[in-house]
């Protein structure tokens, strides 16, 4: 599997099934190319002009599996991941 074929990829977060986004990157560490997890870009508030969110990082430990379109992540929802959406004001300044 390529890089930019696990980017297309939804990420869930399989306890309660939010989507976290899509991976954008893989982190690895620089002295043994260990594979230490995927990276997740901050969502853009209102549009990008609030600037983003926080950067998502999933450690591989908690990767369950990787499926033809998803994949399943066990891990604690971070600050910055979708919750239940409220109107569309709350929606565009998240």
């Amino acid at each position: 599997m390529t890089l930019s074929e696990l980017c297309k990829k939804d990420v869930i977060q399989v306890p309660l099934g939010a989507n976290l986004g899509r991976a954008d990157d893989l982190r690895f560490d620089p002295q043994t190319a260990a594979l230490e997890g995927l990276v997740l870009l901050g969502r853009p508030r209102l549009f990008g002009l609030l600037g983003r969110q926080e950067d998502v990082f999933i450690p591989w430990r908690e990767i369950d599996a990787i499926g033809a379109d998803v994949i399943l992540v066990r891990t604690q929802l971070p600050a910055g991941a979708p919750k239940a959406r409220g109107g569309f004001w709350a929606r565009l300044l998240e």
